[in-house]
């Protein structure tokens, strides 16, 4: 058995969509290979590992409640292409619902209705963004406790916070995890998953707030606040 793993995320890195790939990844398996879409040069090595796949999943953001305009094209071609394979999805936005994926999903189901692909259905993943926080904050706190670990020598209550830090994580994220092990042992079996929708566990007051402190930080570090939208301009032609 073989699975393909489409990340269809634009970003070159961190993207929750290629994080989401990964770990759903560890728990099918048989062949596995993780392929990036994001340019038209992407597109035929893709169709190479597509070609003797029993399964394909696609992990992909929430663009305006739809699929990103990117991966359009690749849909068009790969309709001419392939029939007869089990199509899943993964998909994520940076809202707290998972159901907001709904749209995506539709129009997933349709492609692979109209193309004469095995829809298998998706996981609909609320709160991205926070995934990608907790798992940064989760490397650095085990960064620092190796760091104080090979400072300070072992100390118990060192591992005890460690331990705590990572229970708080695994809580957050029980509800991704365990559809996501569902969804990996349909994979496994060839069986329809149906569409299922989750969240991270945090209230949607705190998070909010969570997203708003990540967004700006990372907007000044992308070419000022807003992403850039007050800096020069250089005038199109």
């Amino acid at each position: 058995m073989k699975t393909v793993f489409i990340d269809c995320s634009p970003k070159q890195r961190l993207s929750a969509s290629g994080f989401v790939a990964t770990f759903t990844r560890m728990f099918v398996f048989g062949r596995k290979v993780q392929c990036k879409l994001r340019t038209p040069k992407d597109f035929q090595p893709i169709f190479e590992e597509i070609k003797d796949a029993d399964s394909i999943v696609f992990c992909m953001p929430l663009y305006v409640d739809g699929i990103p305009s990117h991966i359009l094209p690749f849909l068009k071609e790969m309709e001419n292409k392939f029939t007869n394979k089990n199509v899943y999805v993964i998909a994520n936005n940076g809202f707290i619902e998972g159901r907001q994926n709904e749209p995506l999903m539709q129009n997933m189901e349709n492609f692979c209705h109209r193309a004469n692909l095995n829809w298998c259905g998706g996981l609909g993943i609320g709160g991205g963004v926070m995934m990608n926080v907790m798992r940064i904050m989760f490397c650095v706190v085990c960064a620092l406790s190796l760091l104080q670990v090979v400072l300070n020598g072992f100390d118990f209550s060192l591992l005890k916070d460690s331990l705590d830090d990572a229970l708080v994580i695994l809580i957050l994220c029980c509800g991704i995890i365990s559809f996501d092990l569902w969804l990996a042992y349909c994979i496994n079996n060839g069986k329809e998953y149906g569409k299922h929708y989750t969240r991270i566990m945090l209230p949607s007051f705190v998070f909010i707030v969570c997203a708003d402190i990540f967004f700006t930080i990372i907007s000044l570090f992308q070419g000022g606040i807003f992403r850039g939208w007050f800096s020069k301009k250089k005038p199109t032609m």
